[in-house]
């Protein structure tokens, strides 16, 4: 075989693989890609925020039982709810989403609070107030002997 044999028969080779990869050639389209936009955080008041603070603590040590006296409408199924499912969020985060969703229902706790006892939420203005209420109000339960 010549030189000149030897180049055509590699280009007749060449043809028969384009022609082959072409049949199996997969024209993949560009992804769509959609981006959710960033999400408005409502700006809540600070003695709700602080609630939800204290409210979220009390539910990482499983002591909502005080809370629990006031929640006339299932208001903390809600939030118990969300809290489960998002408890891997950092607690100042935990705090901005929760309200997010769930403020009315803090604040319809709060209502009823601010009802049955002798303290306007408003004025419950840190951490320390909501944990001096919690431990006054839990004294007024009585203790069994049994």
């Amino acid at each position: 075989m010549t030189e000149e044999e030897k180049k055509n028969k590699t280009k007749d080779e060449d043809k028969d693989t384009e022609e082959e990869n072409d049949d199996l050639k997969v024209d993949m389209p560009e992804p769509n890609r959609v981006t959710m936009p960033a999400e408005d955080v409502k700006e809540q008041p600070d003695y709700l925020k602080v609630f939800a603070n204290f409210y979220i603590s009390e539910f990482n040590q499983h002591d909502l039982e005080i809370i629990n006296l006031y929640d006339t409408n299932s208001n903390m199924v809600d939030i118990n709810h969300y809290l489960m499912n998002n408890i891997h969020f950092p607690r100042k985060q935990l705090i901005n989403h929760v309200l997010q969703y769930h403020d009315y229902n803090f604040q319809n706790i709060l209502d009823e609070i601010a009802k049955k006892e002798d303290i306007d939420p408003k004025n419950m203005k840190t951490y320390k107030d909501w944990g001096t209420w919690y431990e006054k109000r839990r004294a007024q339960i009585p203790r069994s002997l049994s």
